[in-house]
């Protein structure tokens, strides 16, 4: 059960973050749970329901350090169940230079929910 469950987490986690970085916030919400919660920058956010996620989110990160994509690095299964799974893992930020801006530390909560594993949670280290 461990590999089957972690391959459909790595799934899930791959298609978040190729919406991300397709500046496609609707994708993403295909790809989380909701309500959603959010723990960065000493703040905790609760997304209440598709379409809640800050639409500016791309402008934000390409005004705030040039940035063009993300991307995973690494992505452990830390605990898990036949509906839940916890994810120790870390990204990095990139410019479109291709020069790093951050790599950073998080912690993601996928489920299972109406038969299909999306992410409920994150806290994270980043901006």
């Amino acid at each position: 059960m461990r590999e089957y469950v972690h391959q459909q987490c790595l799934d899930t986690l791959d298609r978040f973050m190729a919406a991300l970085n397709a500046h496609d916030a609707a994708a993403m919400d295909k790809e989380m749970h909701f309500p959603h919660v959010r723990l960065a920058n000493d703040l905790v956010t609760v997304y209440p329901q598709a379409g809640s996620n800050p639409m500016d989110l791309f402008v934000r990160l390409q005004a705030a350090d040039d940035w063009k994509w993300s991307e995973w690095g690494r992505r452990d299964l830390v605990q898990f169940s036949e509906v839940k799974a916890h994810y120790a893992l870390s990204y990095t930020r990139f410019r479109s230079n291709g020069s790093i801006i951050g790599e950073y530390d998080s912690l993601y909560v996928l489920s299972l929910s109406e038969g299909r594993w999306g992410v409920l949670a994150r806290s994270s280290f980043g901006p």
